[in-house]
């Protein structure tokens, strides 16, 4: 038996077996979703009928634990949420009975009373077709509205064909957390593409709802229009970075303490976290990571590699407002990296200057006359209180004359 025949069987078979769990993954999800979107429309609708309350919901809860010992996932709270789950989403899909539910109907010419008790019919859901480009664009959502129409509404086809393809894929967890949180269809289902095809966690859908990426991403000032000339690249470029970035695991506790070595070390100790706010396809190469010109050492904050571009990202950190000066340094470091850091076959480098804050219009003449491509972004700590609690807290030098 040869060795690579055996390796290769090996690689085939594996390839084989993940594919299948993948698919039997993927079919119970979307079996699941389908269930709470129809335990959703019961419960919607038998509470408009006979104006059921909380106790009702938990008495339903106990009693379906009671008939199926050891059930999962029907809390009264979780019943709520089906509810809202199928009010959020009714209005984009079309409701039909399943082929079995057809078959028994025409089987059953009998009409039953309305008091008589009803088995729960599945129904399949599929994306609401339309040709309209103008439904969905600019809809606001409001979050486990009563007041909805029973009416689809129709929505552009690539929000149908991504109601297809992504919706399923999603788990109801990481749909309930997304609910109230989005304002608009294409908000929504922006966060739904990213989960379906990043294989979000919760814990990263929650940590990019937090830090707003569907109102931060592509919003970075830049020159990539100048300076990165291939319009495909260009557009991943500017998709691939954000106006702002949460870097809430940073907790310094006296502002004034803060510098640029500080934020640093707290980014590589909290490498993961970065990376997370970052986005996918960056990997990381180093911190202080070291060039030589001219046998001159000199030092790049941050180096990533990001794989959907093919090039190095160095982000220098500065601890106050942007400076112009700022990106001269930035573009002697790209052509370092480019002049003897890059591969043969890698892009040319980019470079994003992370900075406290930042006026757009400095930073756009700034870029003037600069051939390599930079960007300028914000970053936010822990230490930011929201506005309304500013007043509220004493800071930190009056705490400590406070205590002594």
């Amino acid at each position: 038996m040869q060795l690579k025949v055996y390796t290769e069987t090996i690689k085939q078979l594996k390839s084989a077996i993940l594919a299948s769990r993948y698919k039997a993954a993927t079919l119970a999800n979307r079996e699941l979703i389908t269930l709470y979107f129809n335990v959703g429309k019961v419960i919607n609708e038998k509470i408009k009928i006979g104006k059921w309350g909380d106790k009702v919901l938990e008495q339903l809860s106990d009693d379906l634990q009671l008939e199926l010992p050891g059930l999962k996932g029907f809390s009264a709270t979780n019943i709520k949420r089906m509810k809202s789950f199928y009010e959020e989403w009714c209005p984009y899909f079309t409701i039909s009975p399943s082929p079995t539910d057809q078959l028994q109907s025409s089987n059953n010419k009998k009409i039953k009373p309305n008091f008589a008790p009803q088995k729960l019919s599945i129904f399949t859901i599929s994306p609401t077709p339309s040709d309209e480009l103008q439904g969905a664009k600019n809809k606001t959502i409001k979050p486990n509205s009563r007041s909805r129409k029973s009416s689809n509404i129709p929505i552009s086809p690539s929000v149908t064909d991504q109601l297809a393809s992504d919706f399923f894929l999603v788990s109801f967890t990481h749909h309930i957390e997304l609910l109230p949180k989005t304002k608009s269809i294409d908000e929504r289902m922006f966060y739904i593409g990213k989960i379906a095809s990043e294989f979000w966690s919760v814990a990263t859908l929650k940590h990019h709802l937090k830090s707003k990426l569907f109102k931060k991403k592509g919003t970075m000032p830049n020159n990539f229009s100048a300076a990165i000339t291939n319009e495909s690249l260009r557009a991943k470029a500017l998709q691939s970075f954000k106006d702002e970035y949460l870097l809430d695991f940073i907790n310094i506790e006296d502002p004034g303490e803060e510098d640029e070595r500080l934020i640093e070390n707290e980014i590589v100790r909290n490498i993961k976290k970065f990376l997370m706010s970052l986005g996918a396809d960056f990997a990381f190469i180093g911190n202080q990571y070291r060039m030589m010109v001219d046998d001159e050492e000199c030092f790049a904050d941050l180096l990533f590699y990001n794989r959907k571009l093919q090039c190095l990202v160095a982000f220098d950190l500065k601890k106050g407002k942007f400076k112009p000066e700022y990106v001269g340094k930035m573009n002697f470091y790209l052509s370092a990296l480019d002049e003897s850091i890059k591969q043969a076959h890698e892009l040319p480098s980019i470079g994003i200057i992370l900075c406290r804050e930042k006026n757009n219009k400095i930073v756009e003449f700034s870029f003037r006359d600069f051939n390599k491509a930079m960007g300028v972004a914000t970053y936010k700590t822990s230490t930011e209180l929201p506005k309304k609690y500013k007043n509220a807290l004493p800071d930190v030098a009056t705490l400590k004359k406070l205590m002594g």
